[in-house]
């Protein structure tokens, strides 16, 4: 489901539960083998696999800011932009990444 290091099947249904009850308490190994555990309320398979589509949707939805976040220039370039080129220039170079990258 998650594309680029992706976590594993439980850990995206895991994700998904605690997105649904930060404070569940269970075990799984996958959809089908999940144990509730002291006093959980069980989440419905329908309502996880619908909170998993949800935060894909999201996580697709931000791949922008990942790209962005490779590209752009370590901080200390960025300073040293700033310092020689003034806040105009640095704007420009930050610029170019952004341009390259849009917002969804």
């Amino acid at each position: 489901m998650f594309t680029g290091n992706s976590p594993s099947i439980a850990t995206k249904i895991a994700q998904a539960i605690k997105a649904i009850n930060k404070d569940a308490q269970f075990e799984l190994s996958d959809i089908d083998n999940i144990t509730w555990k002291d006093g959980t309320t069980p989440i419905s398979k329908e309502d996880i696999s619908a909170k998993q589509t949800e935060l894909q949707a999201e996580y697709d939805s931000n791949e922008y800011q990942r790209s962005r976040a490779t590209e752009y220039p370590t901080w200390q370039d960025q300073l040293d932009d700033i310092f020689h080129n003034g806040i105009d220039g640095w704007k420009a170079t930050i610029q170019v990444t952004k341009d390259k990258y849009p917002k969804g």
